[in-house]
């Protein structure tokens, strides 16, 4: 049995069922507030989610029923000086040391906890960076939405903000450096690409079986690295576009990437009405266009960057998507076919598997 997590702007949906049929709603949380993420420890099988209230401002909730009770987590604010406000959190990641975990946000901010979610600091290193003034938002704002532990090394760590590039750390977040070179920004004037902090990354992986090699979603291309982040490769070619949002990864496979290519910055819609998802096992020499059992005519969807998921590995590979539509997909056999998860659901914002 599979659980989907589907953060939506109407609350936070539980789905189960098999790969190949249509998914039951077994739970709903939030109602009528944006989750913007949820995930499931596979640690402790504790349930995480990050709610932006209108009234209340984001906050972190913890359950371990997602019908059940849940309880707001401490520490996740800004330091009290008001000049910033903390907008939404993206994403929580666990990391390598027990109990650790990481939340992302807005404006360009890391928090970590070290009990399993019940409290969090802020990563005052980030936050007081000497960059900091320089750093500008992307379109969805100033949003640290990437967080990628390096297996089995608690103290390496990778992170996509848009649009200030990537970080890298090898001391636990202590110090910080950019890991940008090779990225070209060219939806900015020529004379203006060869600035670092207007790198606008859209997502970031990591293969865990050769975790030097990371690949990227970024607004303007897909890229590779295979020195942890330090330079990067442009692996596009093939795709019908090079603006996209959302990133997964087959954990058996360091050659493996899928992608689902969006029109443009101005026209964030699947191409030409078809629903499909690109697919490299080369790293990214050729693409392969998948679209067995996903709408291939008058079907303009927007895949948000947390809104496709991977769970298991190879041949029985399990992939999901969420649209703003409303629609969730999901595929059994590593994108080879596909069939409809759910639908009419409020606004996809993230979509996690367990």
């Amino acid at each position: 049995m599979t659980e989907l997590l589907v953060g939506t702007r109407k609350g936070l949906f539980v789905l189960e069922g098999e790969p190949g049929a249509e998914f039951e709603a077994t739970a709903r949380a939030f109602p009528g507030e944006p989750v913007e993420y949820a995930l499931r420890d596979p640690r402790t099988g504790l349930l995480l989610a990050s709610v932006t209230s209108a009234f209340y401002g984001p906050k972190i909730w913890r359950a371990d029923d997602p019908a059940g009770e849940w309880q707001a987590a401490e520490g996740v604010a800004l330091p009290g000086d008001g000049e910033r406000a903390l907008e939404r959190i993206w994403a929580i990641v666990p990391g390598e040391a027990d109990g650790v975990l990481y939340a992302g946000g807005d404006p360009g901010v890391l928090f970590e906890s070290r009990d399993g979610g019940a409290s969090w600091e802020l990563n005052r290193a980030l936050w007081e960076h000497p960059t900091r003034p320089s750093w500008q938002p992307g379109a969805g704002g100033l949003c640290l939405h990437s967080i990628v532990p390096w297996p089995g090394d608690p103290w390496r760590l990778a992170l996509g903000l848009s649009a200030v590039g990537v970080w890298l750390t090898d001391d636990g977040g202590e110090t910080w450096r950019h890991g940008n070179r090779g990225l070209v920004a060219r939806y900015l004037p020529e004379d203006a690409r060869e600035a670092e902090l207007t790198l606008c990354v859209h997502s970031l992986e990591r293969a865990p079986r050769r975790p030097e090699r990371m690949f990227m979603q970024f607004h303007g291309g897909v890229y590779r690295s295979d020195d942890a982040g330090e330079t990067w490769t442009e692996i596009g070619a093939g795709l019908p576009s090079d603006f996209g949002f959302p990133l997964a990864l087959d954990p058996a496979d360091p050659d493996s990437a899928y992608v689902i290519p969006l029109s443009g910055d101005g026209d964030r819609v699947t191409p030409g009405g078809r629903v499909r998802v690109y697919e490299t096992r080369d790293a990214g020499a050729t693409w392969i266009a998948r679209g067995d059992g996903l709408p291939q005519r008058d079907a303009y969807l927007t895949v948000l960057r947390q809104a496709f998921a991977a769970r298991g590995e190879g041949p029985a590979l399990e992939l999901y998507f969420g649209a703003t539509s409303g629609d969730v997909f999901g595929s059994g056999d590593a994108g080879a076919t596909w069939f409809g998860a759910a639908t009419r659901l409020p606004p996809v914002l993230s979509v996690r598997a367990a």
